[in-house]
């Protein structure tokens, strides 16, 4: 079954494999032949066809839709481009499904390797409906480019390379590998220029998802704090020493901050929540809802369990109640450790609503079906799918969240104010100490919410994406 398809083997595969590929590429330098063209189109229907979750919303996905073969690569052939086909069988309820005509990056995105200068942002749309916008920075990443020119979390800028950004132009402003930006303030409505600028250069680099994990005393108490920004594999067991550390801390609350965390491994958010509490091992986290053809075969839950895929044991809190921090930006594998551990323990969720994630995706290569597996790749081309293939469905049947989850407690983020993350005076943390003991007081005031339309990781190919693995 494709579903004990271990990502982590699709990786050490690459390593062994990606040079054969790299000389391929040079060959297709001018562009696609019409012949590798045509194997593309194939790969693309043969892949959704088999394991697409809304594989029923399109006709022509349909196992009987067509006649012969024929009929069928007539069709296929009828599009300019893979892209184009893959465009036409994509479901209008899906935002999440891509094709990629480079899955090196890809792998090295699972990795956690990027191109990175270490200024994670946000893009907000100027209140004043202009459509010009200004980015706000969330955090800075150690040892990177950014933090060796002093920029900290709550700097706006509203300029690149000396042109202001607005919605139709933060991509291409944004992908450059140096870049300057303009400085700004942000008061209230209004953005005011500074006569500032800072010039930005990336570089390969991977980012360790814990990003915070301290043991607070408040009121003679220790709570534990944990800003964790990705669901990736490879630090899992970073995650669990944060986790071993708050087992010592006698921890007696716990605070996940997961506001910039757009998700990643269904199996790493199955850990997660073992940690969170621990007294459930055996019991169902999530069940899995596939499309019709593949329900019977491949489905099964997602279960609580006692160890990471090393298996080292996890350090779990048994916790009957955990607060969750979120924005528009958390989402997938996110808010799968939110709604899976609704049914078993108080989660208290506090910020703003999430985005809408709760379907898994699997990468897929062209190979046979049912594996699609990347040492059987066509060595032609480097396109690959990572297409929706399932729904997570926590134990009381509730999926479909696509509005997101809302918070206990609203409060937006305030781009005037961020404070420093980890502060116990940081807003949004400090709404949950108030949460935690009732009689302290909050300075949290009434903000509105301003339309978010950007991030620095909106270019990673795996952003907002919730990644199926071998559990």
């Amino acid at each position: 079954m494709l579903k004990k398809k271990s990502i982590l083997l699709v990786l050490l595969c690459a390593v062994l494999f990606t040079s054969c590929f790299k000389d391929n590429d040079d060959e297709l330098t001018s562009g696609l032949s019409a012949e590798v063209s045509s194997e593309i189109k194939d790969f693309i229907y043969r892949g959704l066809n088999f394991f697409y979750l809304y594989k029923a919303d399109t006709p022509e996905l349909a196992n009987d839709f067509f006649a012969n073969d024929a009929e069928k690569n007539t069709f296929l052939e009828s599009f300019d481009s893979p892209e184009a086909l893959f465009d036409f069988l994509e479901s209008p309820v899906d935002r999440f499904s891509f094709v990629t005509d480079d899955y090196v990056e890809l792998i090295n995105a699972l990795n956690g390797v990027t191109e990175n200068n270490g200024m994670e942002y946000g893009l907000i749309l100027y209140p004043d409906g202009s459509g010009n916008v200004f980015g706000y920075v969330r955090y800075i990443l150690p040892n990177t480019d950014a933090e060796a020119k002093g920029l900290e979390r709550g700097i706006i800028f509203n300029r690149v390379d000396g042109q202001q950004i607005t919605e139709d132009n933060f991509r291409e402003l944004l992908e450059p590998t140096t870049y300057t930006i303009g400085l700004a303030e942000f008061e209230g409505e209004n953005i005011v220029e500074i006569n500032e600028t800072v010039t930005l250069t990336k570089a390969p680099y991977t980012e360790n998802p814990v990003f915070i994990a301290n043991t607070l005393t408040v009121e003679n108490q220790p709570i534990g704090y944990l800003m964790y920004n990705a669901f990736t594999r490879d630090f899992d067991p970073e995650l669990n020493a944060a986790f071993a550390q708050f087992q010592a801390d006698g921890i007696t609350e716990l605070i996940i901050d997961l506001r910039y965390n757009g998700g990643g491994s269904v199996s790493t958010a199955t850990d997660l929540a073992g940690m969170i509490t621990g007294q459930f091992q055996g019991q169902v986290f999530y069940n899995e809802q596939w499309n019709e053809d593949r329900q019977e075969e491949y489905a099964e839950p997602g279960l609580f369990d006692g160890v990471l895929t090393t298996g080292e044991a996890l350090n779990s809190l048994n916790l009957t109640r955990v607060y969750v921090i979120t924005t528009g930006r958390t989402a997938s594998a996110s808010e799968l450790v939110i709604n899976g551990l609704s049914p078993y323990i108080d989660v208290i969720q506090v910020g703003a609503t999430t985005t809408g994630k709760f379907q898994a995706s699997f990468l897929l290569f062209d190979a046979p079906a049912p594996a699609f597996s990347f040492n059987e790749a066509n060595p032609n081309h480097t396109y690959a799918m990572l297409p929706l293939v399932f729904k997570t469905v926590n134990v009381n049947g509730v999926t479909d969240y696509t509005e997101g989850l809302d918070p206990d407690v609203l409060i937006p983020e305030d781009y005037s104010n961020l404070g420093v993350l980890g502060d116990e005076r940081e807003p949004l943390l400090e709404a949950c100490l108030a949460e935690i003991f009732p009689g302290r007081s909050s300075s949290k005031q009434p903000v509105d919410a301003l339309e978010e339309v950007g991030e620095s990781k909106q270019n990673s190919p795996l952003h907002q994406l919730m990644l199926a693995e071998n559990q």
